[in-house]
């Protein structure tokens, strides 16, 4: 099955019929790829620019515009009506204002699970990251030999990698009234047992999430919260020596942390939303020049690990986030919120932190206690996924950071040169930032949940990771017994499909 066309009639032969099996077949027959393809632009049939640089295929579908090389350049275009693609060495939070504004975007480093890719699937964006060729520089780029001003059209396809000189047609998407169908046989397969999320981390995210049939939203990073006008509060947080200007620091973070989680919360309203505190290392926060840089920032003093040091900040979230449950039920929704403790390596760690969380809850308008759960991302909690179990209420597996550590590999800088080698001399018969690995991290996975559920029977699980928009890993992480997968809102439909499939395969 290849096209729209045998789609179609799949699923005319499958309503002819009329019975179960019959629907059953069309959705174990549909390749998930189709769904994808069918979801986003391509590029037009006919000739095309010259190709002058491949890198990862990070988000897919095309894009073309005027070359960008800084936030502001987008902005300056889109107020012109134009086109633009973000061009970076690689992107930071702090790129989020114009990421989002881009037609497409570009980096040259970065993989699969790093910031630019997981940013753009989340919002739709074409993305093609880890370009070994490009360099970037003030007011140009060379790719591929080729010097390229800033200004200048550019295209790239973000299915599969390819990035040109020069602006291209694109082909639009179209609506398929048959594959809302299909995707409904296919909720009817899944029939509870497995559910889909989305991460999302705004209002708009969250209600684009819905339409794409997510029944929640399975991580919401604050972080992604913390940026455009919100970017100076946090980074005068973190700069903060004296106790004041800290806690002065935290009274306007909560402000509007408590103003977005209310959006977030009455957009999903009454599907659960799992919000994760703050997580990303700091100098995606505090900037490149930062003089207390880390040597190796994605293994440093991030998540739970700041927040022990900076006992305010997840107090401050928690504060945030029971008000916002307030105001949204004043409101007239029905919000059901939970609070995920990211980087936790230790069962200390999570009961201290926990029980922050617990003290600012008994203190809060709601008048009862969310659950509070962990990320699963190191491999040490996995290993001892049975004594976290004692201190959680649910867990939710951070693939991309297990993957990361288990590995040894960056998730940042391995697909650049590393993997493509890897790959070339069948050293990996797979890209683990791509598709879960089945020889370790899989297995790892399955042991957690077993240990989790074997202290706590009942344990909720799922997973957040990129990996859960993935249908190879899907296959792997509902044979490990997962709840729930969550993904990328425009990768919903995919994993609607890939469940169901996995149910299928499984006989169940």
């Amino acid at each position: 099955m290849e096209s729209a066309d045998d789609l179609r009639q799949l699923v005319v032969d499958a309503t002819t019929a009329s019975t179960a099996e019959a629907r059953r077949a069309a959705v174990a027959a549909v390749p998930p790829s189709l769904i994808a393809n069918l979801l986003h632009a391509g590029l037009a049939e006919g000739p095309r620019p010259a190709a002058l640089g491949t890198g990862v295929a990070a988000s897919p579908g095309a894009a073309s515009g005027a070359l960008c090389l800084t936030t502001e350049a987008v902005l300056d275009a889109s107020d012109r009506g134009e086109a633009a693609v973000l061009v970076r060495d690689e992107t930071t939070p702090a790129d989020e204002v114009g990421m989002r504004e881009a037609a497409g975007i570009v980096t040259a480093r970065g993989g699969m699970a790093g910031h630019a890719a997981v940013v753009a699937r989340g919002w739709g964006i074409p993305a093609v990251v880890g370009v070994a060729d490009l360099r970037v520089a003030d007011n140009h780029v060379v790719l591929g030999g080729r010097r390229l001003d800033e200004g200048s059209a550019v295209s790239l396809d973000g299915s599969t990698g390819e990035v040109f000189a020069g602006e291209a047609d694109l082909a639009g998407t179209v609506y398929l009234p048959e594959l809302d169908v299909l995707l409904s046989w296919a909720d009817e397969i899944r029939d509870n047992r497995v559910g889909v999320r989305a991460n999302a981390d705004r209002a708009d995210d969250a209600a684009r999430a819905r339409d794409f049939g997510a029944e929640g939203i399975g991580l919401c990073r604050t972080e992604h919260l913390f940026l455009g006008d919100r970017l100076p509060l946090v980074q005068r947080f973190l700069a903060a020596e004296d106790p004041a200007e800290e806690a002065a620091a935290l009274d306007d973070l909560e402000v509007v942390q408590r103003s977005d989680l209310v959006g977030v919360l009455e957009a999903m309203a009454p599907h659960p939303v799992v919000v994760r505190l703050l997580d990303a290392p700091q100098h995606e926060f505090r900037g490149d020049t930062a003089e207390d840089r880390e040597h190796n920032p994605m293994l440093g003093t991030r998540g739970v690990r700041l927040a022990i040091l900076r006992e305010g900040l997840y107090r401050m979230q928690v504060r945030a986030l029971c008000a916002a449950v307030a105001d949204a039920r004043a409101a007239g929704a029905e919000p059901h919120a939970s609070v995920m403790l990211p980087l936790v390596a230790t069962a200390s760690e999570l009961a201290l932190v926990r029980g922050w969380v617990l003290d600012e809850m008994t203190t809060s308008a709601i008048g009862d206690a969310l659950p509070v759960g962990t990320m699963v991302e190191t491999p040490r909690a996995a290993l001892r996924a049975d004594d976290l179990a004692i201190h959680a209420d649910f867990f939710s597996f951070g693939t991309n950071d297990l993957t990361q550590m288990v590995f040894g590999l960056s998730r940042d800088d391995a697909e650049r040169d590393l993997m493509g080698k890897y790959r070339e001399r069948g050293v990996l018969d797979a890209n683990p930032f791509e598709h879960l690995d089945e020889g370790a991290v899989a297995p790892l996975v399955a042991a957690a949940i077993r240990a989790g559920r074997e202290t706590r029977p009942g344990l909720e699980v799922g997973v957040c990771g990129e990996h859960g928009g993935d249908p190879r890993s899907i296959h792997l992480l509902v044979e490990a017994g997962v709840d729930y997968v969550s993904c990328s809102p425009f990768r919903v439909p995919v994993a609607r499909l890939a469940v169901a499939q996995a149910l299928i395969a499984q006989g169940a």
